[in-house]
């Protein structure tokens, strides 16, 4: 659906008459959960990051289908033939929100801003970078090694430019204190995106006023964005945020329990939007020999946990907790929307007989319990759970459920003290190797908490990350995939679209397969 409506904006965009475009009016959005900061270097949280690409602009931009970059602040860029230098000439005439020009010296501050690790949770993500310098429009990014990831973090949120006579200017001793003044100030003036943050209430509201500086061009011919701005009321309660707009109090509500798409869908005064995404719900599996009490783990053999994995209807999970709004993950490692994924489907096909065979190998007793870690509270996870333990139980496991908080569930990953736990991942960056290296690469971080380890695998992602020919680089994703869909230190479950509905007045809104919030050519009609 996401390229379609990227298919219509962009025919619209061709064919509409200049006289014929909407502009003007605020768009109120309801939220599940408010942003607390909202700095290309800080956000670390979804609500956070989602809105980065709405107040600042990167480099580079990704391209509609995800797949590729495009010219963003930069109208040209060139990697030199040894891999090791990338240069961009950055478009004349770009202004921040307040008006003054953007130089070469914002750039520079902004990516070494962004790469210092005493300030960034993500400046590992240029890892690879030794200087950057400028000369007038032309900025040289000096690399340590080749690294094929760079131009996609150019076209990611944490190197968004801001600027630096802006934050220089800002009250406040450290870089965070700038970062928090900048941010409870709610003016124009740091950066250059197609909105600036005008109004701030934590946790009540935010709002974002247009940037009448900025430097994309609508359908119109005329600086984007449509509309004057928007309006965000942070609405935790799902069924409060969907009775909000079927009262046409807001004009679109986000994070749309499944439950109630169908229904929403058959409303004639909403469009029920189900955008790609590269969100994957998945369950690891502690494939270490012993159990954190010593005791032997059934699910260290690969058998076993293959076995979970065929004896698991995955379309039956997505009947009953996504009432059909989903697909069986295709892919062990990534979402079909994420670069390089293998299209493995079907990926452990429910098939019982194979299952029990493999468990009658393993040499499985009957009565074996597993213990499923879910977080309280969670209605889905209960619905797992009530699953799982059904369809299990033909092969000998007696699930148990452990119900714990987020903060909990996520010691327990990280101290192996677990036998099975729901988990769930979204893309931060346009690029395999992040999604490949939580879940598949021991050094990260165990492996998503399995404490599985395959030299192979690892020496792939090591050679991928050096590896500048795409074709090349495929093939050492693909073949990951195959090593890890054989190990099966995951339970494989589904992708999740991103539900949003949103009122007929409002045409041109998108969320990206990575989450984030594009309003630049939303409209709204009153």
């Amino acid at each position: 659906m996401l390229k379609t409506v990227l298919g219509m904006t962009i025919a619209a965009t061709l064919s509409m008459p200049a006289m014929a475009q909407e502009r003007g009016g605020t768009l109120n959005f309801a939220r599940y959960d408010g942003s607390r900061l909202i700095d290309p270097i800080y956000a670390d949280r979804n609500p956070d990051i989602w809105m980065v690409g709405s107040l600042f602009d990167t480099l580079l931009r990704g391209s509609a289908d995800g797949n590729s970059v495009e010219p963003g602040l930069a109208e040209s860029h060139a990697v030199s033939e040894d891999g090791k230098s990338v240069t961009l000439t950055l478009r004349e005439g770009v202004l921040f929100a307040d008006g003054s020009p953007m130089s070469g010296a914002d750039v520079v501050f902004s990516l070494d801003r962004a790469r210092n690790p005493d300030l960034s949770p993500w400046a590992g993500l240029l890892g690879s970078i030794d200087s950057v310098s400028a000369d007038g429009n032309s900025v040289t990014i000096a690399l340590s090694a080749p690294d094929p990831t760079l131009l996609s973090m150019l076209a990611t949120f944490n190197t968004a430019i801001v600027s630096k006579a802006a934050f220089d200017a800002a009250a406040g001793a450290t870089d965070q204190d700038k970062s928090a003044g900048i941010f409870a100030a709610k003016s124009a003036g740091v950066g250059s995106g197609p909105f600036y943050l005008c109004g701030f209430e934590q946790g009540a509201s935010m709002d974002f006023c247009a940037n009448e500086n900025y430097w994309r061009m609508g359908a119109d011919g005329k600086a984007l964005p449509y509309l004057d701005g928007v309006h965000f009321e942070i609405v935790p309660d799902d069924a409060t945020r969907i009775l909000r707009l079927q009262a046409g109090e807001v004009d679109a509500a986000e994070f749309i329990p499944f439950s109630r798409v169908a229904e929403l869908e058959a409303d004639p005064n909403i469009k029920m939007q189900l955008y790609p995404s590269t969100r994957i719900i998945y369950s690891p599996i502690n494939t270490r020999e012993a159990r954190a009490d010593g005791s032997p783990n059934p699910l260290a053999d690969a058998r076993v946990r293959q076995a979970l994995n065929y004896g698991t209807n995955k379309d039956a999970l997505i009947g009953v907790v996504l009432h059909g709004a989903g697909q069986p993950m295709s892919s062990p490692l990534m979402a079909k929307a994420t670069q390089y994924a293998a299209d493995m489907d079907p990926l452990y096909a429910y098939d019982m007989d194979k299952a029990k065979a493999l468990m009658s190998e393993a040499g499985v007793q009957p009565g074996t319990e597993v213990t499923l870690t879910t977080l309280a509270g969670s209605a889905d996870d209960a619905t797992i759970f009530a699953a799982l333990q059904q369809m299990w139980a033909p092969l000998g496991i007696n699930l148990v459920v452990e119900q714990v908080d987020g903060a909990t569930r996520g010691a327990k990953n990280r101290s192996g003290e677990f036998d099975i736990h729901t988990y769930g991942w979204v893309n931060d960056v346009n690029d395999p190797s992040q999604v490949v290296g939580w879940l598949g690469y021991t050094p990260t971080a165990k492996a998503v908490g399995t404490g599985w380890e395959n030299p192979e695998f690892n020496s792939l992602f090591e050679e991928a990350a050096k590896e500048m020919d795409p074709e090349a680089r495929k093939a050492k994703f693909a073949r990951m995939q195959e090593v890890y869909a054989e190990a099966a230190p995951l339970l494989f479950m589904y992708e999740t679209p991103f539900a949003v509905a949103v009122g007929n007045a409002v045409d041109g809104y998108v969320q990206t397969p990575l989450g984030n919030n594009i309003f630049d050519e939303a409209t709204v009609s009153r």
